[in-house]
């Protein structure tokens, strides 16, 4: 994106910010379902495109907090064994019980880590807003 932009111009930039593992939890695994319907979703999207055989019902979805890296991991486990084909892949694959599958890791900021990776791309972080609670950032960064 870098490449895109002059020396000046600037760069609006909006980050989803770390916080507590209970809210982030929560956040991607909601009790009505939403979250956990999109992400079987994905093994729809594989049945539909590469002719496959996954039952989303098949999957539990899981959402985990990794500490260490400061991410949310989205995940479909299996409830038991099973087998699926993926015809346009020529290819079988077995679950274990209990085996997941990684769907999407979603990273969380803070605002010393969006410094550092703003000033790796050649632009220079000028502005910082929150909101109260200081769960989200919106960022302005000049190229430079």
């Amino acid at each position: 994106m870098r490449s895109l932009l002059a020396p000046g111009d600037a760069l609006l930039l909006g980050t989803d910010l770390v916080k507590d593992e209970e809210t982030l939890v929560a956040a991607y695994d909601d009790a009505r379902g939403v979250t956990a319907a999109f992400n079987k979703n994905v093994l729809s999207v594989i049945d539909r495109e590469l002719g496959a055989d996954f039952d989303p019902d098949d999957f539990d979805h899981v959402a985990v907090w990794d500490r260490g890296h400061e991410w949310i991991e989205m995940r479909l486990r299996a409830r038991t064994a099973l087998t699926v084909k993926i015809r346009e892949l020529d290819l079988v694959v077995s679950f274990e019980e209990g085996e997941e599958i990684r769907t999407e890791t979603s990273a969380k900021f803070r605002r010393e880590k969006v410094r550092r990776e703003l000033a790796g791309a050649g632009l220079d972080l000028r502005e910082w807003w929150t909101d109260a609670g200081e769960r989200f950032a919106l960022s302005l960064a000049v190229a430079v």
